[in-house]
């Protein structure tokens, strides 16, 4: 999100949280100067997310201080810890690109230093594709962490996603096919969606 009328309309629809993109070479990236009061005057029950993609943690640090997010998420190749550097200060989504070979155990180290793990569709760019990946995989994810599922996720997705068997799965993140344009969601596509899969 980044547009503030576009914003006021996604936030009435009572979204659990809004992303905020500081990813410079995303097409979504909020830009240089981000309004912080748009953040604050946002309602209470709405958590607000800032997105990094390996950033230096003193910028983070500095983000979070002005923006006031109630999580940090991690994007890039960021390590344990780098994560347990910022997990000190904020709680962390620890994104992860998945594809057939991912290798689960991978995932040990990150247990104790982030609060949510999300999984992605693997990509050069760090997402963004909005493309899926083999939703089947996650069979293999034995941890009580609790996960987002994120990538290519659509309007016309949420009986497959109502079928899913996945007992630690806390939300769903979806961007690009609720877009009209990068960093512009379609309400009206987003209030159907949610109200057929609450």
């Amino acid at each position: 999100m980044r547009n503030h009328a576009n914003i006021l309309e996604v936030t009435d629809l009572k979204p659990d949280l809004l992303g905020f993109i500081f990813y410079r070479n995303s097409k979504r990236f909020v830009g240089d100067n981000f309004n912080p009061e748009i953040i604050h005057a946002l309602k209470h029950n709405i958590k607000t997310v800032g997105v990094f993609v390996n950033e230096l943690p003193e910028i983070i640090l500095e983000k979070l201080m002005l923006y006031k997010f109630d999580f940090i998420q991690l994007h890039g190749t960021e390590s344990p810890e780098y994560c347990h550097e910022i997990n000190k200060k904020c709680k962390i989504l620890k994104s992860f690109g998945i594809h057939d070979k991912f290798d689960w155990s991978a995932l040990d180290a990150y247990i104790s230093v982030c609060d949510y793990f999300l999984f992605d569709t693997s990509t050069k760019e760090y997402g963004g594709s909005g493309m899926k990946f083999n939703w089947h995989l996650l069979e293999n994810y034995h941890f009580a962490k609790p996960i987002f599922l994120s990538g290519g996720i659509g309007p016309d997705d949420v009986e497959k996603i109502k079928e899913l068997q996945i007992p630690n799965l806390a939300g769903i993140d979806i961007n690009s096919k609720f877009e009209t344009e990068p960093g512009l969601k379609n309400a009206g596509l987003l209030k159907t969606f949610i109200n057929n899969l609450r």
